[in-house]
């Protein structure tokens, strides 16, 4: 049977989800463990497949603080105001990573947690938050990388300790504070869910309501995806080094 080609544009992700390869940190933060950076993201939940090595995922939330153990084949996932700290404690640990919303996490919907004075200053907060230029990916040194890190598990740990001391109150707090940090910019944030996540929904509506009209045609625009692994310059993220598979605005 001869082969049949399309010309049609590739197709995105699908449901409009970002993936990347994670090789979580192993370097020693200032607590003694070794790991990524703590962070919460406001809009987006997040899920790890863990494909190899041992760790934990710490995780804060309104019922208090966890740890939840990752080895190979581990399949976890939390939603939007989880803080969460990857911890790498044989050195192996990578994972699968997949992200609601692909695009509002690069946009910046998640928030470090530095200590409070950084987090009420925004100006403050954007030059802690970025790296240089020339220490975005792996072939800078992650000095910056591992300072910023650095800076985030003081704020965690000074948060672990006043939810331990008054409770909900440190976490309300906290929400606060990334909601006044986040405002200014979650309108603009609007064309990019309507690109993507809401586009991904509504394509699906369109799909059904064909099908109940015994309409089939978009079934001849179906396409086989492929992409390489990804390359060994890497990016230098919270969590670790990320190599983006799918990501906002990706063509594929």
């Amino acid at each position: 049977m001869p082969a049949l080609t399309s010309t049609a544009p590739l197709a995105p992700f699908p449901g409009a989800v970002g993936v990347s390869h994670l090789r979580v940190y192993d370097s020693e933060a200032p607590d003694g463990l070794r790991g990524g950076t703590p962070h919460v993201h406001s809009v987006c939940s997040e899920a790890y497949i863990v494909l190899s090595g041992r760790g934990t995922v710490q995780t804060l939330g309104p019922e208090g603080f966890s740890e939840t153990h990752l080895q190979s084949g581990s399949f976890v996932w939390f939603t939007p105001g989880t803080v969460h700290r990857l911890i790498n404690s044989d050195g192996a640990l990578e994972i699968l990573v997949i992200m609601q919303n692909a695009g509002l996490p690069e946009a910046g919907d998640m928030v470090i947690t530095f200590p409070p004075q950084l987090l009420d200053d925004s100006e403050a907060y954007a030059r802690a938050h970025a790296l240089p230029p020339d220490e975005q990916t792996t072939r800078g040194s992650g000095d910056a990388a591992r300072q910023r890190r650095d800076l985030g598990v003081d704020g965690f740990s000074q948060l672990c300790a006043e939810l331990d001391h008054e409770g909900r109150p440190a976490l309300e707090r906290f929400y606060a504070r990334v909601g006044r940090l986040l405002a200014p910019r979650a309108d603009g944030w609007q064309s990019i869910f309507r690109a993507g996540p809401r586009a991904a929904v509504e394509r699906t509506a369109q799909q059904l309501d064909a099908l109940g009209r015994g309409d089939a045609s978009h079934l001849l625009e179906a396409t086989l995806q492929r992409l390489p692994p990804p390359p060994e310059e890497r990016r230098l993220g919270c969590c670790g080094t990320l190599g983006v598979y799918a990501a906002a605005g990706d063509a594929r």
